[in-house]
């Protein structure tokens, strides 16, 4: 089927169910940014592969919402579907709501899987509906799986049981923490649908979602059990030992009885609203008290302990040895045999998977060479894949999975002698790089105090990016990971603590022509040269071990203090690598990180 037959299926469907539009958000059941290949429904209903976005289809047209990232790709793949782009942030761009409110009437209905919506979107979209008179219908069926008549199956890897080694700290001891923090909410039970929260409390892993080591499970804590609820075909004799009495394994089609029972009980149950599905909560009320606040999880997990962030500093060793040979193997080689797009992300893959800790790729890696490098989260085909020349700037974002920890670093490539404004716009990246890394601030300080440290030089000339500066990433978890980030959104105001891990990764992008990145992992840690016994102040110290390109760079534009904090951060790179290397790319690498300046 076409996009076109698939969306005119749809509403002869929606008619069926007597509904005027119909929702695709990109999330499914756990609410996942990167969803498993059996629930990519907004997918496989416009053709748009994008992880951010939603779809409204109604009875005469078709749009899909999505940020900055995607506007040139969404703009190629939405080509020719019957289906309008909206940019997310662009003024003038409608919401859903008020949308809708231009293509229905009155009285008219919304179709949407409630298990699709966080309870938190379905209450904010419900009420801005209903401003406008149109009603928002929850459906017991996914109308795009009632049409889509080859979707794949669900994964059936077995559960992982992650060692302590690596976890830094026994389940059953994180449970407790839980059960404390339940508690102290008022609540008698807590529901977690996230898969990584879930990964993280039961110490497991596994590979239901590509790139992020989770399985699909639910989970329930109450003062006296702790349920995980997962596809039997997954459990092992392993699981089954590691869990002992401390945990109950039952199957994931229980779920919902369960969920029933809780609610007959009566007792607090609390729920992340940003995390849980409007079903869930449906099913629990209104007979239950819902207490609606952030998971305990959430911070639990984002703050990393002694063993997870020595984990994280080992991955990143063997990462940056894998991307210097990468490097070395690129300058050997261009020129020499045909490299393009596509060759890069094999070769860098081969050369992490000789650790005995890989575990695969932390995300599809990102090569975007000449104009390419414009589309933040391009992914080359084979039908968009372009061969490399000695010529222009070339994006590199790349990372992994390792038993110990995840990696994620963009590196910008010039390929030859940059323009004028080429080592501009680079080096007022790296200043904005620079800026992040060497901050101090105090305890309470949120991400998006600090987003404007990273585009203070950009602004200065007039230029500007459309993503976050910084993400929260997970110790052998999702890459994105939540709450902590460093972004000017509103979703930015976490206050960072010690052991949170974070991307800095400040860029500037030329529709058409190139794009410019450049991304380390921090950590936060205590700064103590700042902190007195009246005030902490915290820092980030980096996790990334890799040279930065020094052709781009203009070093007028650079204060001392930024010179002297490139030079040692190369010092460090050159100390912590060179004996993993042979001679020829120790070689390389004491060139690529000479002194500037």
């Amino acid at each position: 089927m076409t996009i076109k037959a698939r969306v005119a299926a749809l509403r002869a469907l929606m008619k069926k169910n007597r509904l005027h539009a119909y929702l695709i958000p990109s999330a499914d059941a756990h609410l996942n940014e990167y969803v498993p290949t059996f629930w990519r429904r907004r997918e496989w209903i416009s053709g748009f592969t994008g992880s951010a976005g939603d779809v409204v289809i109604t009875l005469k047209k078709a749009a899909l919402w999505t940020d900055s990232r995607y506007f040139l790709q969404a703009g190629d793949q939405l080509a020719g579907s019957g289906i309008t782009l909206m940019k997310l942030g662009v003024p003038g761009t409608p919401t859903i709501p008020l949308w809708l409110s231009k293509q229905l009437r009155k009285g008219q209905r919304v179709g949407v899987d409630p298990r699709v919506l966080s309870l938190a979107q379905f209450a904010r979209l419900k009420g801005e509906l209903a401003d406008f008179s149109i009603e928002l219908v929850p459906l017991e069926r996914n109308l795009v799986d009632a049409l889509w008549e080859d979707q794949p199956p669900a994964p059936v890897g077995p559960v992982e049981v992650h060692p302590v080694k690596y976890a830094g700290e026994r389940f059953q001891d994180k449970i407790k923490r839980v059960r404390k923090a339940m508690r102290d909410a008022g609540a008698r039970a807590h529901v977690v649908s996230a898969l990584d929260c879930v990964a993280w409390l039961f110490n497991i892993r596994g590979s239901d979602v590509q790139h992020n080591p989770v399985v699909i499970a639910y989970a329930i804590i109450t003062e006296k059990k702790a349920t995980l609820f997962v596809d039997r075909k997954k459990v092992t004799p392993e699981l089954r030992r590691a869990f002992g009495k401390s945990a109950e394994i039952r199957d994931y089609a229980a779920f919902r009885a369960a969920l029933i029972r809780l609610a007959r009980s009566g007792g607090p149950v609390l729920l992340d609203p940003a995390a849980t599905s409007q079903w869930i909560a449906g099913l629990l009320s209104p007979r239950t008290k819902l207490i609606l606040r952030e998971s305990p999880i959430m911070l639990m997990k984002a703050a990393k302990n002694s063993a997870e962030l020595r984990g994280m500093r080992r991955a990143h060793v063997r990462d940056g040895v894998a991307m210097v040979k990468f490097l070395y193997w690129l300058e050997q080689s261009l020129g020499r045999r045909r490299i393009s797009e596509i060759t890069i992300a094999e070769k860098l893959e081969e050369l992490r998977s000789r650790s005995r800790l890989f575990r695969g790729l932390s995300f599809d890696t990102i090569v975007g060479y000449g104009p390419h490098g414009a589309v933040i989260h391009y992914s080359a085909t084979p039908e968009t894949d372009v061969p490399i020349r000695r010529k222009g700037l070339m994006i590199v974002d790349s990372g992994a999975q390792y038993l110990d920890g995840t990696t994620d670093i963009t590196r910008t490539l010039c390929l030859s002698a940059p323009t004028l404004g080429q080592k501009n716009e680079y080096t007022r990246v790296l200043k904005g790089h620079i800026q992040v890394a060497l901050t101090s601030f105090p305890v309470g300080a949120s991400g998006r105090q600090l987003d404007t440290l990273a585009r203070k030089a950009l602004w200065d000339a007039g230029l500007d990016y459309g993503h976050g500066t910084g993400h929260g990433v997970g110790a052998y978890l999702s890459v994105h990971e939540g709450p902590q980030s460093i972004s000017n959104r509103d979703t930015a105001g976490t206050p960072l603590a010690p052991g949170m891990v974070l991307s800095n990764e400040p860029g500037y992008y030329q529709a058409g022509e190139y794009g410019i990145r450049i991304e380390n992992l921090v950590y936060v840690t205590r700064d103590k040269e700042h902190s007195t016994r009246e005030r902490i102040f915290l820092k980030f110290e980096n996790l990334t071990l890799c040279p930065i390109e020094t052709r781009p760079i203009d070093t007028r534009l650079l204060t001392r203090e930024e010179l002297r904090y490139f030079n040692a951060y190369h010092v460090r790179v050159r100390r912590e690598l060179t004996r993993f290397l042979t001679k020829p790319e120790a070689a390389w690498l004491k060139k690529a990180t000479r002194p500037i300046g």
